[in-house]
């Protein structure tokens, strides 16, 4: 364990983190028995477990996990965090169990609002506590990039549906390349959606064309709101669609903060890459006029979002 000096009076939060010397992660691996080939480096104080660990381990004994529930803080924000770390380091340095503790990432939201950061606090913190409470891995950003790249997608479809025909959507969607068109994989399950059995697309008539092309998606419907992980509460309620180029193209939409993303809850629950993919193209973000969902998928960016969240 990393040798601690006591204070009295007890010096502040941001002063205890900065008086610790943090252990190098693969130092910190090696006494846990984690292999190199195990770890994703971060620089030399962070790293990710990859999954093949639990392959490894799959016969060794199960250990306890201990949950600290949601708990009201007092006035000092003695709350979950710093409970938690606290009875780890309780049953670690005192009862010499192997002992570790899972939190959760910190949004900024909070950290730069009136919580403040989620590493806990005194001498029973997360070090290095800056970087934990700001960026760490960086897997919040890219919850926030996928995210909005989705809301943009929603936006850029229903504009380009009001203002092109059936084939000039068509010729974007389906484009020539090399005097061929081919129907991409998303494609060719939206077609499937349609119960349209054809994978040329010279064959497809104009009727399965319209059905292609157009989700005629109800703005009245749109669930899927833009995320900033910033406590900006101007952005609210904001109206998008103001410049001239978007021909008086306007909603009303607002922001929210991005862990409250359905991306968030995909990348919580998510075993796989492949798993991954799958639950994002299966997210809802409206509904068409016609009254049906429509989804991630039907807009054509599963595959981008996927990407996005890979290294997540």
């Amino acid at each position: 364990y990393l040798p601690l000096t006591l204070e009295s009076p007890v010096p502040s939060d941001l002063d205890i983190a900065k008086k610790q010397t943090p252990k190098d992660i693969k130092q910190l691996a090696t006494e846990i028995h984690l292999h190199n080939n195990e770890l994703e480096l971060y620089g030399t104080k962070k790293a990710k477990i990859k999954l093949n660990v639990l392959e490894r381990l799959k016969d060794a004994p199960n250990g306890k996990y201990v949950v600290v529930s949601g708990i009201t803080p007092t006035p000092f924000g003695e709350g979950k965090s710093t409970t938690a770390i606290g009875l780890c380091q309780a049953l670690g340095a005192h009862l010499k169990k192997n002992v570790i503790g899972c939190l959760r990432q910190p949004s900024q939201g909070p950290t730069f609002g009136i919580k403040g950061g989620a590493a806990g606090g005194g001498y029973s913190q997360v070090i290095p506590m800056e970087e934990f409470n700001l960026h760490l891995t960086g897997d919040i950003h890219a919850i926030t990039a996928a995210n909005n790249l989705l809301a943009a997608q929603i936006d850029a479809r229903m504009f380009h549906e009001n203002t092109q025909t059936d084939q000039a959507l068509y010729n974007r969607l389906v484009a020539t390349v090399n005097g061929k068109r081919t129907f991409s994989a998303i494609q060719q399950r939206r077609l499937n959606k349609l119960n349209i059995n054809k994978t040329d697309p010279e064959a497809l008539t104009e009727d399965e064309i319209r059905n292609f092309v157009r989700l005629n998606i109800d703005p009245t419907t749109i669930t899927w709101q833009r995320v900033v992980d910033t406590n900006d509460r101007f952005l609210r309620k904001i109206t998008i669609g103001q410049g001239a180029t978007e021909k008086n193209f306007t909603r009303e939409t607002n922001f929210d903060i991005t862990v409250a993303s359905e991306i968030m809850a995909v990348l919580a629950l998510t075993t796989s890459l492949g798993d991954l993919r799958e639950r994002l193209g299966r997210m809802v973000v409206a509904s068409s006029r016609e009254g049906v969902p429509i989804t991630a998928d039907d807009l054509g960016v599963t595959g981008a979002l996927a990407v996005l969240m890979r290294d997540a």
